[in-house]
């Protein structure tokens, strides 16, 4: 009976001297994170393929900077135009984010669009089937879910 409850009390003893896992911080849904691609991405990327970016702008809650600007994120190809016969446009959408040395996954509101129009000098606007959006695109996104990191 002694040995049980020496056992027990250590047990205890070890538990209160673990780390404990809460959150650091938590960036909530709705927030909005500007980010840059640093690669090119052209419309006939595989779907599921993944490109890094980097936040644009710091991204604080209540006056505080919970993600420096120029933190790393995922992201990937959602629809593209690789077959010849697809009427989809190129869309991205954000997967994870870099913080405080751990890759943390986000969830986005939705893809967003990588736009291949341009207007002539005219107005024209003028859609092209194959092109390539070359790095520095500046997106936005917003979380659709809070995430801990």
């Amino acid at each position: 009976m002694k040995a049980k409850t020496l056992i027990l009390a250590g047990l205890a003893m070890l538990a209160a001297l673990a780390p404990q896992n809460s959150p650091a911080a938590t960036v909530p849904a709705g927030t909005i994170l500007i980010i840059r691609t640093l690669h090119a991405v052209a419309s006939a990327d595989a779907v599921g393929s993944r490109f890094p970016a980097q936040l644009a702008s710091n991204v604080a809650v209540k006056g505080k900077v919970l993600l420096p600007a120029g933190a790393k994120l995922t992201a990937k190809v959602v629809t593209s135009r690789r077959l010849a016969s697809s009427k989809d446009r190129l869309t991205v959408d954000l997967m994870d984010v870099h913080v405080a040395g751990r890759v943390v996954p986000i969830r986005t509101t939705g893809p967003q669009v990588l736009s291949n129009d341009h207007r002539t000098r005219s107005g024209v606007e003028v859609s092209r089937v194959s092109y390539t959006v070359p790095a520095g695109k500046v997106m936005q996104f917003q979380l659709a879910q809070p995430f801990n990191f």
